[in-house]
């Protein structure tokens, strides 16, 4: 078995070309929208958009000039995107949809003795037959039933109950709100149509924990957000997953200076972890020079990939994150929807942006900044582009700062430069 060491820095070089948060490393549109999914398995998705939603934040930190229409497109015309299922709810390749006939037939299972919901199904059914595209406001019926979450419209179980097995899928949404249709009219009949690729349980796990660990790039077998959404994967399952793909080098083990559980890395990765090992380039031009450039900055999602395991990035990076949304105010360090500043292999920062959709001004209502960082005339343009681009996703018409914000934390150099930025590219 080959084991990589690696000093915490070059731990972070990888994660970062892994992610492709280094300049320079995907182009603009949606091919590269496309690829970075396919590359991590996933992107999750949330409904809250307090400046912009979750994927919409993975996708413009890392796609220059991204702005939302691009991966509706992906999902809703080009259907090369799917919105489903995976670490919760995600985006994934549409062609990845026969790996996730288990979780379709699991749900299958369910609820199969409710005649109530039984009969709102067919009903659902003959309507979606009828009028096309439907969401959960469009369906007769006041009936409540007790659901996932809290009592439900007995409608609105039963569309949800179709969406799990796969009979509908998401057609478009209209802001968070689902409209759906037969699968049987958005997806091809080829893939439709296919076998499980992984028949047997332990071939589902393999899968599986290979795909986590390229949704993050470097993954330990403890437990953690990480391996969230994975039926029927406990720590036995996953440790025997981890045997079989280490024995079929699928997977490379990876231990890192003062991380006392080993890491683990795709094998098909191994190229790009070289590159940081050897000080080259790779065939496409990447090298850890990109890494340690400080002309990149980028704000984060707060369900981005690279912050899946938040344990993992204490101790790679130093920085504790917790999205602190679900917090009451009360027991908040930092605010409701604050989001990290990355700058070159390090987190300087986090900020509270507020977009107004009725103004359509970006408001930098709070600044923290990490220890020993501060404002500095190299930071400068990286971090105004970074915050460029997060008004660019938002459709923003300008960006503030709140004074508060610009004097507690000696920002007047930077909300500057961030205005003739965004102009400049508006």
């Amino acid at each position: 078995m080959i084991t990589y060491s690696l000093s915490k820095r070059q731990a972070r070089q990888f994660l970062l070309l892994h992610q492709r948060l280094v300049p320079g490393m995907l182009p603009g549109g949606k091919q590269s929208i496309y690829d970075y999914v396919r590359h991590v398995g996933c992107i999750q998705y949330d409904p809250l958009s307090i400046a912009g939603h979750n994927h919409e934040l993975v996708l413009q930190a890392r796609v220059p000039d991204f702005v939302p229409s691009m991966a509706n497109e992906l999902l809703y015309r080009d259907r090369l995107l799917i919105d489903g299922w995976d670490k919760n709810m995600s985006i994934y390749c549409t062609e990845d949809w026969p790996y996730f006939s288990r979780r379709r037939e699991a749900a299958a299972a369910r609820h199969q003795g409710d005649e109530l919901l039984l009969r709102t199904i067919e009903q659902v059914r003959e309507a979606l037959d009828a009028r096309g595209p439907l969401s959960s406001l469009d369906l007769e019926g006041k009936e409540k039933m007790d659901w996932a979450w809290a009592p439900a419209r007995v409608t609105r179980a039963a569309l949800e109950t179709l969406y799990f097995r796969g009979e509908i899928c998401v057609h478009h949404r209209v802001h968070t709100r689902r409209y759906y249709d037969f699968t049987s009219r958005l997806l091809p009949e080829y893939l439709l149509n296919a076998e499980e690729p992984n028949p047997l349980p332990e071939q589902h796990h393999d899968w599986y924990v290979l795909r986590r660990i390229g949704s993050i790039g470097l993954q330990w077998n403890r437990s953690g957000d990480g391996w969230l959404g994975i039926s029927g994967l406990k720590s036995k399952e996953r440790t025997a997953a981890v045997e079989r793909l280490l024995l079929a080098d699928s997977i490379r083990e990876v231990r890192v200076e003062d991380v006392k559980l080993p890491l683990y890395m795709r094998t098909a990765d191994v190229p790009v972890l070289e590159t940081i090992l050897n000080g080259s380039a790779d065939a496409g031009g990447n090298s850890a020079n990109a890494v340690e450039e400080d002309g990149f900055a980028a704000v984060l999602a707060p369900l981005d990939n690279l912050l899946w395991d938040r344990e993992l990035i204490r101790q790679l990076f130093g920085f504790q994150y917790r999205w602190e949304v679900y917090k009451p105010a009360a027991e908040r360090e930092y605010g409701y929807y604050v989001l990290p500043l990355l700058y070159g292999d390090r987190f300087i920062a986090r900020l509270e942006p507020v977009m107004n959709k009725k103004s359509g001004v970006l408001s930098i209502v709070r600044w923290w900044w990490e220890p020993g960082e501060s404002l500095t005339a190299e930071l400068i343009p990286a971090a105004a582009a970074a915050i460029a681009a997060l008004a660019r996703c938002n459709r923003a018409v300008s960006v503030t700062f709140a004074p508060e914000a610009v004097q507690s934390c000696e920002l007047s150099g930077l909300e500057e430069a961030v205005q003739l930025r965004y102009s400049s590219i508006q």
